[in-house]
């Protein structure tokens, strides 16, 4: 076992791994930090999750392993406005592996500040060091820190080859707001502790040690003058394991005092301390009725052997002197029900194994009422004032726990109510399956249950904790450690006094034995949050030992008020998981990236009114269509919550399968009107739908009582469009007139929901002004201008949702577009495949002008087979080539099985073997198929 969690010796004989410096720690001063590791592979799925990642990211390894890396983490990029810096100037969203990508697409490292989303759907400032791949190890190494606690308090600092860390300064807290993620210089070797919580076996990590030498290590640049190099602060090597309660093994009661010596023999009272045994306030009339049948019990089960006593799990006691762990020995029940003669019994308190002695608990001696006390059945209420603070603690609960439907915030509110008032330490820790996936789990809690700490409370002033676990880590406590029994049982643990063969079980699931001299002598309670009949998790208390320990009065107390927060806690879980089923739906209606398509370029954003729930009725949407042309969509229906997102998921469906059939604007807006009274849906959609043809450069538009689009022009005024407005979709009975507009290459549409223009109590038409002032400049890319909209328009404020679609013209050139009307006659298959081929001659694309013509000639064959008066072949090259056949004929081909293919019917197949995309769609007359091939 190692002596020192921070050192960690290369055992004897063994080589240091190629890549690595000779030693594991460094000679100078380093930065601890807890790393997060990401692999990411060659197919653009997670290779490799480790446990600090599952903290960060709140995803468990085994549920991400192997799943595309796109789309996990979505990624808030910073707003670029002037004066507004910092992880709260959060803009778009993206995906955060996608952007990392991106940004080392070069071949180089890249390192600094990503805002990221976890699976709790909480925004956090994360420092990122990204490394690209090469070979099959993978295609991304990405390193993740945790921000927010390094710019609060700074960073853990080590000196020296220990890794002995040591505090910041008082006055250097809160001064590291500038602290950012750097890269080192190249060339240096990657150190042990380092390398420990790379992925892979020694061998394998070559790669992974190499691109690090090659890019430069991780640091931090604490200033512009000073960076320092940056270590894990806990190796894969140390005692991460042990935190985690996997393949721990437990030492005998002889190999702990052989480890740790003998127990300290007990220290004299200093004066002004309290005395050994502290006495407590007399118990409620409750309280000790159900004492009494405890210690009866006790009585009775009595053992035969001299000086031995029994349990209450009925296994013999040893001499007094070893550990006091008693589950709490009160007889009422949370609502105040004692348990009767005829009820089942309550579980028994767990026994250890042999070789940790667990004696009868020692009797807190209850001092006598005062003279002149009121005497009678109600006298101990009138006068006990511990019963009177109890009162007011439970009435303060109900008052301050559970005032948002927010799971973090109310069980910080129970941390915050309860220190340092009961406690001068509060942690909640919840289940981590249970607050994560939708449904409840089937298995009762276990030695290998994941906690995730939720809330943590402590007094500062009280002492030091910096040996306790952050919010958002992940342990799992056994069940002979005090929170495990709590957690597994379902029942309160009351520690008086935690000895050292407790704090020995207690430090390891913790992390380690030098944590044993830090917990001992502290008095722990630990109360089971259960509602509903499942165990969320425990809320842990210490107390210092210049407090009172805790005693059954307590236990009873804090078991009521774990009853009343737990249900606060399962309310706010309940919330969560409903709209994270609303957040579901509507993110997987809502389009992620915009497409690419020849001529346009397209940008979109969507801001949720609610910033909770994320869900709401506005919808944007680009599809492509026949001759490049694109279709723009904005919508909104009434409304909010996962209702409005169920019906706008139909009305987008309804209206990518209208735009297959590429009927004019005003044509498409009359059928989902006529659709949605079908599907008798009473919920109302304003909607806008445009159509941009880039190479006649004309955009017709029809408008279902949506709010007008802004077309800014290339000198870069914008103009509001006038268009009939129509009637919202659902009303019925309205015509829907359609409007052509000639555009001009570098001109933008701007379209958007009425939640960016509209104020609450003000004018519509103030926001369509601004829109239309000098906002923004075409020079810049729907990116841009997404974004500086959204920066002079949008506050967060705004109670509803926020649609925004921004397209920039370009069109494409004359020069790389070719049209031919062929008649329908056999005799013009020859014509068009020399056609074809003298115009890729003129465009020098030689090279796939056989596959062309042989395409070409099969699809015009089958389009003069079937057509009744013309036949239509169109050449765009873009950086593409796009090829269509049109024809009068509205009946679809299909592909057939090969094995029923005779002489004709070939067309199809051979377009599917050949194409890199390829299709069919219906026009306002007739069909056309096209294909694509690659330049």
């Amino acid at each position: 076992m190692v002596d020192d969690p921070n050192s960690t010796p290369r055992p004897t004989g063994t080589a240091p791994e190629p890549g690595t410096a000779p030693g594991d720690q460094p000679s100078g001063v380093v930065a601890l930090v807890r790393l997060a590791v990401v692999l990411v592979d060659r197919e653009g799925r997670i290779a490799q999750w480790s446990r600090a990642a599952e903290e960060l990211f709140g995803h468990r390894a085994e549920a991400v392993h192997d799943r595309p890396a796109a789309g996990l983490l979505p990624a808030a990029e910073p707003r670029s406005v002037p004066g507004q810096a910092g992880p709260g100037a959060t803009g778009r969203r993206r995906d955060a592996f996608t952007t990392l990508a991106e940004l080392t697409s070069d071949g180089a490292a890249w390192a600094g500040q990503l805002p990221v989303v976890d699976r709790e759907e909480h925004l956090r400032d994360v420092l990122w060091w990204a490394y690209p791949l090469e070979g099959p190890t993978g295609r991304l190494l990405a390193l993740a820190a945790d921000a927010r606690p390094l710019r609060s308090a700074g960073p853990r600092l080590a000196l020296g080859e220990r890794l002995l860390p040591f505090a910041a300064a008082p006055g250097a807290l809160g001064g590291f707001h500038r602290l950012s993620a750097a890269l080192g210089a190249a060339g240096r070797p990657v150190p042990g502790t380092l390398a420990a919580v790379l992925p892979g076996t020694a061998e394998r990590r070559g790669p992974l040690l190499a691109a690090l030498t090659r890019a430069g290590l991780p640091a931090l640049r604490l200033d512009p003058s000073t960076v320092l190099p940056l270590h894990p602060a806990d190796p894969a090597a140390g005692t991460a394991h042990a935190a985690a309660g996997i393949g721990r093994r437990y030492p005998t009661a002889q190999q702990r005092t052989a480890r740790l010596g003998p127990p300290a023999p007990p220290e004299p009272s200093a004066p002004g301390r309290r005395p050994a045994v502290a006495p407590t306030p007399a118990p409620l009339p409750a309280q000790r009725e159900a004492a009494a049948a405890p210690a009866a019990a006790d009585r009775a089960t009595r053992s035969d052997r001299p000086g031995g006593e029994l349990t209450a799990g009925g296994v013999p006691a040893p001499p007094t002197g070893g550990t006091t762990i008693e589950q709490s020995a009160v007889g009422a029940t949370a609502n105040g029900h004692r348990f009767h003669p005829g009820d089942p019994a309550p579980p028994t308190t767990p026994t250890a194994p042999a070789a940790v002695p667990v004696p009868v608990p020692v009797p807190v001696p209850v001092p006598a009422a005062p003279p002149g006390a009121p005497v009678g059945r109600f006298g101990p209420f009138l006068t006990n004032g511990h019963a009177g603070e109890q009162l007011a603690l439970l009435n303060e609960v109900g008052g301050k726990v559970g005032t948002t439907l927010d799971l973090g915030f109310t069980a910080h509110e129970l941390c915050r109510v309860l220190v340092p008032r009961v406690a001068d330490f509060a942690c909640v820790d919840l289940v981590d399956g249970l607050i994560s996936d939708s449904e409840l789990p089937a298995a009762r809690p276990d030695d290998d249950t994941m906690l995730r700490r939720v809330a943590l409370a402590r007094n500062e002033s009280a002492g030091q904790w910096d040996h306790v676990l952050s919010e958002g880590s992940l342990v799992a406590m056994p069940r002979r450690t005090p929170p495990g029994m709590a957690l597994q049982l379902n029942q309160p643990v009351l520690v008086p006094v935690v000895t050292r063969d407790v704090a020995v079980d207690y430090a390891a699931a913790l992390g380690g034995p030098e944590l044993v001299p830090v917990v001992s002598g502290r008095s722990m309670l630990v109360v089971p949050l259960s509602a509903r009949g499942t165990v969320l998790g425990i809320l842990k208390l210490l107390r210092l030992p210049d407090r009172d320990p805790f005693d059954e009065g307590d236990a009873a107390t804090l078991k009521e008020l774990a009853a009343r927060a737990a249900l606060s806690l399962d309310n706010a879980r309940l919330h969560r998981a409903e709209s994270r089923v609303a957040t579901t739906l509507q993110r997987s209606m809502i389009p992620t990236r915009p497409p690419q398509i020849p001529g346009v370029q397209i940008a979109h954003r969507y801001l949720p009114g609610d910033s909770r729930a994320e869900v709401g009725g506005d919808w944007f949407d680009a599809i492509q269509l026949p001759g490049s042309r694109v279709a723009l969509v904005v919508g909104d229906v009434m409304g909010h919550g996962i209702h409005s997102a169920a019906a706008m998921g139909r009305f987008r469906t309804a209206m990518q399968t209208l735009a297959a059939l590429d009927l004019p604007p005003g044509q498409l807006l009359r059928h989902l009107d006529n659709l949605a009274h079908k599907l008798g849906d009473d919920h109302l959609a304003t909607c806008l739908y445009a159509v941009y043809d880039p190479i006649n450069r004309t955009c017709e538009l029809a408008s279902a009582g949506h709010v007008p689009p802004v077309l800014v022009h290339p000198d870069g005024t914008g103009e509001l469009l006038e268009i009939p407005a129509g009637a919202p979709i659902g009303v019925g009975g309205v015509p829907f007139v359609a409007k052509t507009i000639d555009v001009s290459d570098g001109s933008m549409l701007v379209l958007c929901t009425d939640g960016l223009v509209e104020v609450r109590g003000g004018d519509i038409g103030a926001g369509l002004a601004a829109l239309c002032g000098n906002l923004i400049d075409p020079r810049q890319s729907p990116e841009e201008a997404c974004d500086v909209v959204l920066d002079r328009l949008h506050s967060d404020d705004r109670k509803d949702d926020v649609a925004l679609l921004v397209a920039r013209f370009d069109g494409v050139a004359p020069s790389e577009v070719a049209t031919w009307d062929l008649t329908v006659d056999q005799r013009e298959v020859g014509r068009a495949r020399a056609l074809v081929r003298e115009q890729l001659a003129a465009w020098h694309l030689e090279s796939i002008g056989d596959t062309v013509v042989l395409l070409v000639s099969e699809l015009v064959t089958n389009a003069v087979r079937v057509a009744r008066d013309r036949v239509q072949l169109q050449l765009i090259r873009v950086d593409k080539l796009l090829v269509e056949v049109s024809d009068d004929n509205h009946n679809l081909p299909s592909l057939e099985p090969a094995e029923q293919l005779g002489e004709t019917g070939r067309g199809l197949t051979l377009v599917t073997k050949l194409a890199e995309r390829w299709g069919t769609a219906r026009k306002a007359v007739g069909k056309v198929v096209w294909f694509e091939l690659p330049l």
